[in-house]
């Protein structure tokens, strides 16, 4: 089965609010960043695990799915596929940046991104093409293109570039002893305004960074801006505007996505209920 225009894990928000956009030529790109397919292995289920390498120059870094306010959300797209019916994209443990008052998340150096594709026939190779975009960036930011085209045959080792991205994924809420997250909402300024609380396992252990909630509205159209969190011993309360271009819509609680960056790692969250 072929599949015609296959986003993974999409995150479509206006490009960069606040960061310094800048061209540049293709020769200084290759020196800026480069990609490559990790065609990697096929698993026991049938299905291939494959992944998308991305190594920068020194200083210069990449964004995550959800990458801030004044990040550029990365974009990974198949515009052609053979013998795959499905992809799952998963997302290392990011980090988080300060910058002139404005918060971004992503990597720096490298980031070895793994992808799980589902197969038509298990026993026999697959094909993918498409385009990765992202925004690459140090004192300026760069949206750059970058196109593949990889064979991901049947055979293959397990490759440690992409066992050790799936090795440092968030934990689940169940395997960090999160209990159900209760949230809210109410009128904001440019739509609605979330609260929630994630009861956590234990308190924030003394003199440790603060932690960083991120919060996705997994509905299209749906923005939510940078988080206020603070923690009240075991509680942790997120806060935060949820900006709707199109007017009120209607939040599905299921899909809302909480991811808790801790100074040892991170959490992810999905769904809440109503408080």
């Amino acid at each position: 089965m072929n599949l015609r225009k296959l986003a993974l894990s999409l995150m479509l928000m206006p490009l960069a609010m606040g960061a310094a956009l800048a061209p540049a030529a293709a020769e200084d790109l290759r020196d800026v960043v480069e990609m490559r397919i990790l065609p990697g292995w096929r698993t026991d289920r049938g299905t291939q695990i494959a992944g998308v390498q991305i190594t920068l120059a020194p200083g210069w870094k990449t964004y995550w799915r959800a990458p801030g306010d004044a990040g550029i959300p990365p974009q990974i797209l198949l515009s052609g596929t053979q013998n795959v019916t499905n992809a799952t994209f998963q997302w290392p443990v990011p980090e988080v940046f300060e910058t002139a008052g404005m918060r971004t998340i992503g990597y720096i150096g490298s980031v070895t991104l793994p992808i799980e594709f589902a197969l038509s026939d298990p026993d026999a190779p697959a094909r993918i093409t498409g385009d990765v975009e992202i925004g690459v960036c140090k004192e300026i930011c760069i949206p750059v293109r970058l196109d593949f085209d990889a064979v991901l045959p049947a055979g293959g080792a397990r490759d440690p570039m992409i066992a050790a991205a799936l090795i440092d994924r968030p934990m689940t809420a169940t395997e960090a002893g999160v209990g159900a997250v209760l949230c809210d909402f109410r009128l904001g300024p440019r739509g609605m305004r979330i609260s929630a609380a994630i009861p956590m396992d234990h308190p924030a252990p003394r003199g440790a960074p603060p932690e960083v909630t991120v919060i996705e509205s997994g509905t299209p159209g749906i923005h939510v801006g940078e988080v206020q969190t603070a923690r009240q011993g075991n509680l942790l309360r997120a806060e935060a505007d949820m900006f709707m271009p199109r007017g009120p819509q209607i939040v599905d609680r299921s899909r809302l996505r909480f991811t808790v960056l801790t100074p040892g790692g991170a959490i992810d969250i999905q769904g809440c209920v109503g408080g």
